[in-house]
């Protein structure tokens, strides 16, 4: 397959982006009004923690076989197509809850279609410009906050100006989703031949080096719990409309940050190693939630979800580069999918005792983020010379 490039750009890459920049439109159309809308039909905080951990986990965990299976077919975009559609089917559906418990279900199925998707969209990313990785996925880290940006204003007009409901507002963002899948027919994937591979021995196969980041990463993961109670915070500052007006606006400052440094962070770790940019990322992520635990006003939470949106840009994109430059070539897809789907078994643990933690006394999840995250910094540190060159 030869390889297209725009100003330096692979054009896969290019139209990855635009996908992910018109699915995340749709996504973050829901995702801040998402707690609201669980609290609205009778949920806890500790129900919030359980949808929010499913939401993050169950897509995780099928990553690792849509990715095995991805690599032994050697086949990328009937898996992207599959996960798009079956998330886009199922936004129309969460539209129709009534319940929190069907909440749970219709996100749980939603988030299937991610699982599907993401291994085959990060290794064609890694493929089309195996030089310059983290600006590949640095740049697809963009597109798909940019969506979050614009998905985030749309709900903030529809519900500040327009007076939607929720419900209104969600079947919206599942009409856009559905606009994701046009881009995807120009994409190229290079052909490649069946290949004779084993689960059980594709994930033997791994690296040490790549098991052992993985296990820091998912001490992070531990700490890292659902957004959503970043979100619940903030919703204690005001009363009424106003609450969730300023809410949306502080999600939205959050995703601006994200996008505005996701490039720039992705082409400093090609130059600088991957190892340090996570280092920052976790030790930032601890100090943020830590700022979450200690103040209780607007001015400073201004300020936090600016560092939240930094805190993103450090890890997201930097993590799925470190992973493909650890993994093997053939194997790719398998590694980055081991990667999520271990995160994913850890996300779910990590909500539910942030929400049991918040039903004692909100203050106490935010100190059990910080703490966490600071063992992943210390554990990194302690193995930062079995990562070389990285």
């Amino acid at each position: 397959m030869k390889k297209r490039y725009f100003n330096g750009v692979s054009i896969n890459v290019i139209l990855l982006g635009v996908i992910s920049f018109l699915n995340d439109m749709s996504s973050e159309m829901i995702t801040p009004i998402l707690p609201m809308f669980i609290s609205s039909l009778g949920g806890t905080g500790l129900v919030i923690g359980l949808v929010g951990g499913v939401r993050d986990s169950i897509s995780s965990l099928l990553k690792v076989f849509s990715g095995y299976l991805s690599d032994k077919t050697g086949k990328r975009k009937i898996f992207i197509f599959s996960g798009y559609l079956t998330s886009s089917l199922f936004k129309i559906i969460l539209a129709l809850a009534q319940t929190w418990q069907q909440i749970l279900i219709f996100i749980g199925l939603e988030r299937i279609g991610k699982g599907i998707r993401t291994a085959s969209i990060e290794a064609i990313i890694a493929d089309s410009m195996p030089k310059q990785r983290g600006k590949g996925f640095g740049i697809h880290r963009a597109f798909d906050t940019t969506g979050a940006i614009f998905g985030s204003c749309i709900v903030f007009f529809l519900f500040w100006y327009l007076n939607f409901n929720f419900r209104s507002i969600i079947l919206i963002a599942a009409l856009f989703a559905f606009f994701s899948l046009v881009p995807l027919h120009f994409i190229k994937e290079k052909k490649s031949k069946p290949k004779n591979i084993t689960f059980k021995l594709s994930i033997k196969s791994l690296p040490k080096s790549l098991k052992l980041f993985i296990f820091i990463a998912s001490i992070f993961a531990l700490a890292n719990f659902s957004y959503m109670f970043f979100i619940l915070k903030t919703l204690n500052l005001f009363e009424g409309k106003y609450a969730i007006g300023v809410t949306l606006l502080l999600y939205i400052l959050f995703n601006l940050f994200y996008a505005v440094f996701a490039i720039p962070i992705g082409n400093l770790s090609d130059k600088i190693g991957r190892k340090n940019i996570l280092i920052a990322g976790f030790f930032l992520f601890s100090i943020t939630t830590l700022g979450f635990a200690l103040f209780n006003s607007l001015a400073v939470f201004v300020i936090l979800f600016i560092l939240y949106g930094i805190t993103y840009a450090l890890i997201e994109g930097t993590q799925r580069a470190f992973v493909a430059d650890l993994a093997p070539r053939n194997l790719r897809a398998t590694a980055l999918g081991t990667f999520h789907t271990v995160i994913g078994l850890v996300t779910l643990p990590s909500s539910l005792i942030a929400g049991l933690l918040w039903q004692i006394n909100p203050i106490s999840t935010f100190i059990y983020g910080s703490s966490v995250s600071l063992i992943s910094v210390a554990l990194f540190l302690n193995y930062k010379h079995r990562f070389r060159n990285s």
